[in-house]
């Protein structure tokens, strides 16, 4: 296993277009030591995404990751198709795919995005969000500890705001320590879902030694794409009486906000 990355590339799977990777303990959830954490993996899908024919003057937009089941910490594969094409709007897609025991091969998780041309639009930059505080530079940056701790959530810096189980949202800096892939530097939307998926540990009102809350999904909304090397997280988590949460929080880099995010959560007592 690998101690500085999430994922150590393979080379080319089963067929022309799809690559192979493995998913190193660094990816391991907290909610079981088998499985891993939603964050690298979408960003192992975002890089797909980026990378299925790319073009100048395009972007990301909103991205969509659907966790179709656990997955797990073993060889994976990706590939990423051109859904819809369009001169000022497109729609990629991608898949990560995973063995099974009985030499079969199942969907783990999948995402779509739109991503649209892009145009010079400086003079009417306008952010509906608040800005976050800003990191203390000053203080030292530490882990969580406790039940928050192990796996993934240790490979992440953390700078807090306001903490988890607070009044109003929870709010912290964070910073990947790891490499999504091994050997390659960070685009800066792949460092964004490196770390997106936290939102609901982040907004989290309920103690994980009691109550599970494992999210179905994430979708993200970026008008503008992150500078630097931290990302801000502002979340806060809503529960229904039936077993059904939503977290709903505010992604930002260290210039202000740069978008928004939405996760379905499923809400259970151990």
């Amino acid at each position: 296993m690998s101690d500085d990355a999430y994922f150590v590339p393979l080379g080319q799977g089963s067929s022309v277009g799809v690559e192979r990777f493995l998913a190193t303990d660094l990816t391991t959830s907290l909610w079981a030591s088998t499985m891993q954490h939603g964050a690298p993996p979408s960003a192992l899908l975002v890089r797909a995404l980026e990378r299925c024919s790319p073009r100048e003057g395009a972007r990301l937009t909103r991205v969509v990751i659907e966790i179709l089941g656990p997955i797990p910490i073993t060889e994976l594969e990706v590939h990423a198709w051109l859904q819809r094409p369009g001169r000022n709007v497109e729609l990629v897609a991608a898949e990560l795919s995973a063995d099974t025991p009985d030499g079969g091969r199942r969907v783990v998780a999948s995402a779509t995005a739109w991503r649209m041309a892009t145009t010079d639009s400086t003079e009417v930059t306008h952010s509906a969000d608040p800005q976050m505080p800003a990191r203390d530079t000053s203080t030292s940056v530490g882990t969580l500890g406790g039940m928050w701790s192990g796996g993934y959530l240790d490979t992440l810096h953390w700078s807090w705001i306001d903490e988890i189980g607070g009044d109003g949202p929870g709010l912290v800096w964070v910073r990947p320590k790891p490499d999504l892939v091994r050997g390659e530097p960070l685009t800066p939307m792949e460092l964004l879902f490196s770390v997106a998926d936290i939102s609901n540990g982040v907004g989290a009102k309920i103690d994980p030694a009691e109550w599970t809350f494992l999210n179905t999904d994430l979708t993200v909304h970026v008008f503008r794409v992150p500078d630097g090397e931290w990302i801000g997280v502002g979340a806060e988590t809503s529960i229904g009486p039936d077993g059904v949460g939503m977290c709903a929080g505010i992604l930002y880099d260290e210039c202000g906000p740069v978008g928004r995010i939405a996760q379905t959560l499923l809400v259970r007592k151990r």
